[in-house]
């Protein structure tokens, strides 16, 4: 007997919030029933797990020179041992502490420097606009890589600090821009006149009227400069600009292609923070995605029904 398939492609219907659970739980359903979401939070999960758990975690000292160098993976050593003789995975476990504080912290400030700078120029207009909206093409023209690496070499060694000054120096920019843009289309809506006819302050319209519309671009915005923050600081770390004493999965590339890691025969060593670097940002990034779709119907994946 034939079965006639009809396929009817709809657009998802975005999440309800009821009563109970209110916008955040609506988000939050909407996030479990996405699979791009499910994966970045499960990821993000395991790496804060790993992070806070690091003592119980990694078996031995990163920094102990207490093995034979350049041994294989076993039961004793999972990733095997370094030239220097540091078990490699313990080395991993710690290093996800430093990675992964880079890319909060980086993306954090970043974003915040953004919101301020963005929207500000946006609402407040006329001379100011001009003047914020100048300091933003200027950081948007100047190459970013060298401009990173001339801020590293300039302050070599100077640490976790460093890093994130110069990964938020050259990250927020494109985030303010994008903010301005949007906060331009909202600044002669309706609740906005009525809040000034009531008399509220600028920095009070800003932060209650203005910043709650921008929920999902500010969110996309953090995500983006998070997952910045993870490939620019491996980078930076990787060419020696970073501080070399340092846990990192930056400092841990740096290390191994120092030390000649693939023709040592000891390729996980390379290998194991390079996989760790792309998943920690493919988590970002899908997030990102997730993101884009809830605040956009258009991203939004369709469902095929069968009768």
């Amino acid at each position: 007997m034939a079965v006639r398939v009809v396929t009817d492609v709809t657009p998802m219907e975005p999440p309800r919030a009821s009563s109970g659970t209110g916008v955040l739980g609506a988000v939050g359903l909407a996030l479990l029933r996405n699979r791009k979401a499910l994966f970045g939070v499960a990821m993000l999960v395991l790496f804060a797990s790993v992070a806070l758990l690091a003592p119980v975690i990694a078996p031995y000292d990163p920094h102990a020179l207490q093995f034979d160098p350049i041994l294989g993976p076993s039961a004793r050593h999972l990733l095997g041992t370094t030239s220097f003789g540091q078990d490699i995975f313990s080395q991993l476990v710690w290093s996800t502490r430093q990675s992964l504080v880079l890319a909060l912290v980086a993306g954090l400030v970043a974003t915040l420097i953004s919101v301020i700078v963005g929207v500000s120029a946006a609402y407040l207009g006329g001379l100011s606009d001009h003047l914020l909206n100048l300091f933003t093409d200027v950081f948007l023209v100047i190459p970013t890589l060298p401009l990173m690496i001339v801020v590293a070499a300039y302050a070599r060694g100077g640490g976790v600090a460093v890093l994130i000054a110069v990964i938020v120096i050259t990250g927020w920019s494109y985030g303010a821009r994008q903010l301005r843009s949007q906060a331009l289309s909202l600044r002669n809506r309706e609740f906005l006149e009525a809040a000034r006819v009531r008399g509220e302050r600028s920095a009070y319209i800003i932060v209650f009227e203005v910043l709650p519309n921008m929920t999902s671009l500010i969110v996309a915005i953090f995500l983006g400069a998070a997952l910045y923050s993870v490939l620019a600081a491996a980078g930076l770390q990787f060419i020696g600009l970073g501080d070399p004493n340092d846990l990192s999965w930056g400092t841990m590339l740096y290390w191994a292609q120092a030390n000649g890691a693939l023709l040592a025969g000891s390729p996980l060593w390379v290998l194991a923070p390079g996989i760790c670097i792309a998943l920690l940002g493919a988590a970002f990034a899908l997030l990102n995605y997730a993101f884009d779709e809830l605040s956009n119907p258009a991203l939004r994946p369709v469902r095929r029904k069968k009768a």
